[in-house]
């Protein structure tokens, strides 16, 4: 009787056989990044600064690393370099008002300007980049108010929270292959979404046995994922589960139960 592709062990070129654990960790290494930005995503980081702080003016408060790399889940082929703007509470100008005009000053400054949910994606020398400009909320908070161009309306989160949830978990190296698959697969599926999305489907499981984890999420994707509410950390009024459709999520779960039918070469690469 055929095992489960998670059982089997894999061929190598040279006549030895990984077992699982080797391959899914092999995969992650080809593709995972450094909890920093390389050389080049901190030059263009440099690079794009100026016109950030002239955008800003007075309002600006400070420019930091976020998303994958600051978590420690950055791969490969994705966006490179994310930069959280924090602006005064005192900036004038609406959230969504605040999001189209740094769109619009990097267009005018020459960029091909990606508008996506709550990020503006420029391309600088080659380094994907992606800007989320925020309003920080009065006090001694780090709570920032920013738009979701998808919904056009705004949200309340912490990025330091986000940051400090995802790189505590203990599931960086499951949070990374399910980011490769998804890549791999063309699926559309926000990183923060995926990320908690990882980190409850692994919830009371062990550590360190990453391809038997690995599974165990393609399992959840496929059987839960659909009607599963997730929310934000920083903020239960936010349901980041509603970042993606009713098709979108039909499409992550279809991709989770096919890959559960073929052998581990064809899931991950």
């Amino acid at each position: 009787m055929r095992k489960n592709w998670w059982e089997a062990k894999i061929e190598v070129p040279n006549g030895r056989r990984m077992n699982n654990d080797e391959y899914v960790r092999s995969i992650i290494r080809k593709y995972a990044l450094l909890s920093a930005p390389t050389p080049e995503g901190a030059a263009a980081a440099q690079a794009v600064y100026p016109i950030i702080q002239q955008w800003a003016g007075e309002h600006l408060l400070k420019v930091s690393y976020s998303g994958s790399t600051a978590k420690g889940t950055a791969i490969s082929g994705i966006t490179d370099v994310d930069l959280f703007i924090s602006l005064s509470n005192e900036t004038p100008e609406n959230l969504g008002e605040i999001y189209r005009k740094l769109a619009t000053k990097f267009e005018n400054a020459g960029y091909t300007v990606r508008r996506q949910n709550v990020s503006i994606g420029i391309t600088h020398n080659g380094v994907s980049m992606d800007l989320v400009p925020a309003r920080k909320h009065p006090g001694n908070t780090s709570d920032h108010s920013l738009y979701r161009s998808k919904a056009k309306t705004w949200t309340q989160t912490n990025v330091d929270t986000h940051i400090r949830v995802v790189s505590q978990s203990g599931r960086l190296d499951e949070i990374r292959a399910i980011k490769i698959w998804r890549a791999l697969h063309g699926l559309e599926f926000t990183s923060f979404y995926l990320e908690m999305t990882v980190i409850n489907a692994l919830y009371g499981k062990k550590s360190g046995q990453v391809a038997t984890n690995f599974a165990a999420v393609l399992e959840y994707l496929r059987d839960s994922f659909e009607r599963a509410a997730v929310t934000d950390q920083a903020n239960a009024n936010n349901t980041i589960s509603d970042d993606l459709s009713v098709a979108e999520k039909r499409a992550v779960a279809s991709a989770a139960g096919a890959c559960l039918q073929h052998n581990w070469n064809q899931v991950l690469w």
